[in-house]
């Protein structure tokens, strides 16, 4: 039989290494749009050409949202609504940038977009582990209701900034 300790403890990393994988990435991702070639200008550019308008709201939207969901993702903070921003993210990104290009990413698909959506899913409902700020301040908010939550902010969020 396995100890409740150890496999604790082995949750607690999975955790700890989804958040890490994802948190980083979003943060990258917005500081990208305010200070990678061509800055937020060209992100509004590039959103406009997408059909996001005005682009100049949705770029600075968009870096905020994945600067400030990615360090609370980082932290385990607020996990199920930092849940929602990534999946709200990706649900944008999917019917905009990987619209009609298929399944595979390597084809410009949707495939990536996807993946970090349902593991922001699942972070809600799996929670953040032990290793975390909700944990510190004994924020027990996770399981499936809470997933479903993140879903259906995630989700309505994007359909509103696409609106």
């Amino acid at each position: 039989m396995i100890s409740t300790y150890f496999h604790s403890n082995a949750i607690d990393l999975a955790m700890l290494l989804i958040r890490l994988a994802i948190g980083p990435m979003l943060i990258a991702h917005g500081y990208n749009k305010i200070f990678g070639a061509g800055g937020l200008e060209g992100t509004a550019g590039w959103f406009e050409g997408l059909g996001l308008k005005p682009g100049w709201l949705h770029a600075r939207v968009a870096a905020f949202t994945e600067i400030s969901v990615g360090i609370a993702v980082t932290i385990g903070l607020l996990t199920p609504l930092a849940s929602a921003g990534v999946i709200g993210l990706m649900v944008v990104a999917m019917l905009t940038d990987h619209r009609g290009k298929g399944y595979f990413v390597f084809k410009g698909g949707w495939e990536y977009v996807l993946f970090v959506a349902i593991t922001a899913a699942a972070l809600a409902s799996a929670g953040p582990g032990r290793w975390s700020v909700d944990n510190a301040i004994n924020l027990g908010w996770f399981g499936v209701r809470w997933a479903v939550v993140a879903v259906v902010l995630g989700v309505g969020a994007a359909l509103l900034m696409l609106a």
